[in-house]
């Protein structure tokens, strides 16, 4: 939707790729005991983010559905209680975050080698993650369906000869343990005016 679109389109700018951690994530969260707070509750924070980064104003839509999310958990919390609540923001805190699958938040732009912005993983996890790991890939063919994005890798490897992951966990383990690598690992740049009012 229009997230991927603004995120594809104006990918590093700081004042609109709402993807890229702000300054006060890159100052608080420095090293390892942070860096693992952050993973923890990075969920929360890919959830707050946009509101101050680049907020646009909510649509029916959205509306709707914070209605509809706000009644069900009414009555999830009338039916059974406060722990069947915290039990779904458990288990959001860690699907999203100290997770294996999501790994891939993380091993995508993080910049773990200077010079290096994008990355692909191309490890087992693929097969139950729709080819979410084949990034650079879909970064050149963003049009092409999740099922074909190893056919790009296969029909010209040797445009994909770079820099690679085979391990979501090993991506988590050595930006929590790497003194320097955290929120601020990202290339950020400027985009055009013209390009930042198209997505505005």
């Amino acid at each position: 939707g229009e997230a991927v679109v603004s995120t594809q389109s104006t990918g590093g700018d700081e004042t609109l790729d709402v993807d890229i951690p702000t300054h006060l994530e890159g100052y608080l969260f420095y090293n390892t005991f942070t860096k693992l707070i952050w993973v923890i509750l990075q969920p929360l924070f890919y959830t707050i983010r946009p509101l101050f980064v680049h907020p646009k104003p909510m649509e029916n839509l959205e509306i709707l559905n914070s209605v509809w999310t706000i009644g069900w958990n009414y009555l999830i919390y009338q039916i059974a209680g406060p722990w069947a609540l915290a039990y779904l923001i458990g288990g959001t805190l860690l699907g999203m975050g100290l997770h294996p699958m999501a790994g891939h938040f993380i091993s995508e732009h993080y910049t773990f080698i200077k010079g290096q912005e994008t990355y692909s993983y191309y490890g087992p996890l693929n097969y139950i993650a729709w080819n979410v790991g084949y990034h650079n890939e879909h970064h050149d063919f963003p049009y092409i369906s999740w099922s074909r994005l190893p056919k790009v890798r296969e029909i010209a490897p040797e445009y994909y000869q770079m820099p690679h992951y085979d391990s979501w966990c090993g991506v988590l383990y050595k930006y929590i343990t790497a003194p320097e690598i955290g929120p601020y690992s990202r290339v950020r740049r400027g985009v055009p005016k013209t390009e930042a009012k198209k997505v505005e």
